[in-house]
């Protein structure tokens, strides 16, 4: 067994033990095993970086086996620039997340942390499958433990927001599958990715191609206009789930484009490129003038989420090593960012079960130090420089202008309505004198609480101040794909 497996089989065992150990009476028991388990699948991904070779565009830590032989099927594994921040990333929200659930589930807690723990294995291997047909196994596979998660532990309309997620998400996935099944027999039976990228397919079946995978990958983005089932989907489940959905699941769309619309079908994603552009500027302006509207805060912090994708699939369709750079950049960056912006609404939900904004104002003056985090992650959201929040749009930006000024004029002043809403908002809940008797009892963050917003706290800034190991990791696979991208012509 590799380490890619190790990474993905590792949070999967703890979660399955997790789920065998019994009801809440053995709660303790169970927090803890879920904390461990979650420590060590985090701390074996970590020779993944150090491990990992700089300079090549080449897939590293590969491991192939024999899956589903009469259909040349394949367990193939590997990770290279683009995805092995992500692998990374999973494994330290899922640690994060499993300490923020630690005293706000209460009942069926070992299911709920045995299905973050299996979801966050089934996520790293998605980004880690190198083979067509196990990538969509996995891909599909993460809408089960987090259905489940939105359906059992979620607000009053849980059902209606799983069901919406569901539908919405595996509609997407049915015309990926048809893609995936053109492709194996296009390539004479192979669900190896490397072997797609080479294929020399006509203008009419790149087209159809591109728009298959768009189905699927726009809709997990999502994209304006398939983005209506994320707003409610972040008001009705739990912190956890809204942490997670936002920090990675997201990624999972735009991770899509990446390996498969644009390498797959080059020529159709330069052709199409200006739809995606369009889309994007629409997601960046549109629904950041929809965020500034909201009373509740998950649905603010939502919209806002869109918003920040957009700036990821725009710099992905302007083709240059800035823009898409830059995208990967803000995916992580946002991963970190969107996490703490939920987590930080759960701490106060915990305390006043409240996430309308007027239930709330002076929060400063009785609880000083969780303000200051909230403050911290406010301006990362805004883009503030020496935050994570910063780099990633500030390179798209560049990249947009480089392909066309007023494109990236567009996607830079968008920027003030992302400020405008963060601040906003932070203004309202927090600043100001005492409004309530609510937030007059509110307790100041405990130890548990101070240790999962200080992780965060430390990798937003730390990236902000100093991005250059995650841009060194990318730098060679994205020029790998733009050369790709650009190379390729219709045969």
């Amino acid at each position: 067994m590799g380490l890619l497996s190790l990474a993905i089989w590792t949070p999967i065992v703890f979660g399955v033990v997790l789920l065998a150990l019994g009801r809440d009476d053995q709660a303790r028991t169970v927090r803890w095993v879920a904390l461990i388990g979650a420590i060590a699948s985090f701390l074996v991904t970590l020779p993944l970086y150090s491990g990992f070779k700089l300079g090549t565009a080449a897939m590293q830590f590969v491991e192939k086996a024999p899956w589903i032989e009469r259909f040349n099927v394949n367990y193939h594994l590997g990770v290279d620039g683009i995805s092995l921040w992500f692998v990374l990333l999973t494994a330290f929200i899922n640690v994060v997340v499993v300490i923020a659930s630690w005293e706000s589930i209460t009942r069926r807690v070992n299911q709920y942390m045995g299905a973050f723990l299996i979801l966050s294995g089934l996520m790293i291997g998605v980004f880690c499958a190198i083979d067509g047909m196990l990538f969509y196994v996995f891909f599909e596979a993460t809408l089960i433990p987090m259905y489940l998660i939105i359906g059992i532990w979620g607000g009053p309309n849980k059902i209606y927001a799983a069901f919406k997620f569901f539908l919405y998400t595996l509609l997407g996935s049915l015309l990926m599958l048809v893609a995936l099944i053109f492709l194996y027999t296009k390539s004479g039976g192979s669900f190896d990715l490397a072997v797609w990228h080479k294929l020399p397919l006509t203008g009419t079946a790149q087209a159809l191609l591109f728009f298959a995978f768009f189905s699927a990958f726009a809709v997990k983005v999502p994209m304006w206009p398939v983005h209506t089932w994320l707003p409610d989907v972040h008001v009705e489940a739990p912190t956890g789930g809204s942490a997670v959905l936002a920090a990675i699941m997201l990624k999972l769309g735009a991770y899509g484009f990446l390996r498969f619309s644009m390498p797959i079908a080059p020529d159709a994603a330069r052709e199409w490129a200006w739809l995606i552009i369009a889309l994007s500027v629409i997601a960046v302006v549109y629904v950041g003038l929809v965020a500034m509207v909201q009373q509740d805060m998950k649905k603010l912090v939502a919209y806002s989420s869109v918003a920040h994708m957009g700036f990821v699939t725009l710099g992905f369709f302007i083709f240059n090593d800035l823009g898409v750079s830059g995208g990967l950049v803000q995916m992580i960056a946002h991963g970190f960012v969107s996490a703490a912006m939920f987590l930080c609404i759960g701490v106060l939900y915990d305390r006043v079960h409240s996430r309308q904004i007027a239930s709330y104002g002076g929060v400063v003056n009785t609880m000083p130090k969780f303000a200051a985090f909230a403050l911290l992650f406010s301006m990362a959201n805004c883009g503030l420089p020496a935050t994570a929040g910063f780099v990633g749009e500030w390179m798209v930006i560049l990249g947009a202008v480089k392909a066309n000024f007023w494109l990236g004029f567009a996607a830079a002043s968008a920027l003030i309505f992302g400020a405008a809403y963060t601040l906003w908002m932070f203004k309202r809940v927090y600043l100001g004198s005492v409004t309530n008797d609510d937030v007059k009892s509110l307790t100041d963050i405990n130890s548990r609480e101070f240790l999962m917003l200080a992780l965060l706290a430390i990798a937003v800034l730390a990236m902000g101040v100093y991005p250059k190991p995650f841009t060194d990791v990318m730098d060679p696979s994205v020029a790998e794909l733009l050369k790709h991208v650009a190379l390729t012509k219709l045969n």
